[in-house]
């Protein structure tokens, strides 16, 4: 924690933070080694394993973690008063919009600090916020940096914000989480790769020892390399992967990929379209399977960047380190997840099949 307001509080990269994010890179790694390498040798249970793996993980995560939620939901916030230095609304396209604020927060029983903050706020009340104003805050005793603004305070502390006159705490008095600095990203790749090469030493024999040379043309089609990307189609699944300098968010470079994977009109319908940085990856679906799939040709490829940047600058995550793009029809409807990672933990967001926001998840 960067702050001049007291003593430092400790920081969260334990061993048991450190492990988790191992365990997570791993599990990512698996996931995604076990969809293409189950996709490319047709092993069904591979695949399924690389579907079910991260909701099973999820829900472990998840319930692993009640213990620790319920006790911070024990703790009695402090309520303080706070001046607005700052604001701006960094989007959103429903009637509660997100709203990056900076604050001077003024506790009774301490010096003033400052904080930049995130919360949505309805339209309607925008107006009541205004630079120099002050506003009623709650925030947990041991993370000020968690401030979020009280809408309807008890009266007794709304007569006071409305009475009451505060000084700018300087810049350099900043609560901010504690960084997570290097060892715990090289942790979570070191467990992503670990992941991966598992998977593909399993089946190496059955990745490297086919026989492509038997299959008809349809089957078993060639790379296609350049100094630019690199195309790897199957009957089973299909990735583009750029050269540096190049991003799956420039304009054009999506459409461009998907169709050099749906060219040939024989394998138009897909499980999963998964989209990072640079690697496009389609799994398509089965020949004479009815599992729901989606035409990845048809997904609102011009909404991904915008779907991309709010996750990356309203959800919490203000150093954002990886993004991932998730598309599938596994629960009927075609669903868009966007997941991305940074120091403050992972974020996400899902829209529809027009490309709007429908949930939030932010970092926790």
């Amino acid at each position: 924690m960067t702050t001049t307001t007291g003593a430092p509080l400790p920081t969260r990269r334990t061993p048991v933070a450190l492990a988790r994010g191992l365990l997570t890179g791993g599990v990512v790694g698996t996931s995604l080694a076990a969809l293409v390498v189950g996709g490319i040798v047709e092993n069904v249970p591979l695949f399924v394993t690389g579907l079910v793996l991260p909701a099973v993980y999820g829900l472990l995560f998840f319930l692993a973690g009640m213990p620790r939620r319920a006790r911070e939901a024990a703790v009695v916030p402090r309520t303080a008063l706070a001046m607005i230095e700052s604001l701006e609304a960094v989007g959103g396209e429903s009637s509660d919009i997100p709203v990056r604020f900076e604050l001077t927060v003024a506790p009774d029983d301490g010096p003033a600090y400052r904080v930049e903050i995130t919360q949505d706020i309805n339209l309607v009340d925008l107006s009541d916020y205004r630079p120099r104003g002050v506003v009623v805050v709650q925030y947990p005793p041991d993370r000020p940096w968690r401030v979020r603004i009280v809408k309807r305070p008890a009266p007794e502390w709304e007569d006071r914000a409305a009475s009451a006159r505060l000084d700018s705490a300087p810049g350099t008095a900043r609560a901010a989480a504690p960084p997570e600095g290097c060892a715990f990203g090289f942790i979570v790749l070191f467990g992503l790769l670990l992941g991966a090469a598992v998977v593909i030493l399993l089946f190496r024999a059955d990745l490297f020892d086919r026989d492509d040379t038997a299959r008809p043309p349809s089957a078993a089609r060639p790379s296609v390399s350049s100094t630019s990307s690199t195309t790897v189609l199957s009957s089973a699944s299909g990735t583009v992967a750029l050269g540096p300098g190049r991003s799956f968010l420039d304009k054009g470079e999506l459409d461009r990929a998907v169709g050099s994977l749906t060219r040939g009109g024989d394998t138009h319908h897909a499980l999963t379209v998964v989209v990072q940085e640079r690697l496009l990856s389609v799994v398509f679906s089965p020949t004479g399977t009815r599992t729901p799939g989606l035409d990845p040709r048809a997904l609102p490829y011009d909404r991904f960047p915008a779907l991309v940047e709010e996750a990356t600058t309203t959800l919490g995550v203000r150093s954002p380190r990886t993004w991932q793009i998730t598309a599938d029809r596994l629960t009927g409807s075609l669903v868009i997840r966007v997941v991305v990672t940074g120091p403050e933990g992972t974020a996400s967001l899902e829209a529809n099949g027009q490309g709007k926001v429908v949930r939030r998840a932010p970092a926790r």
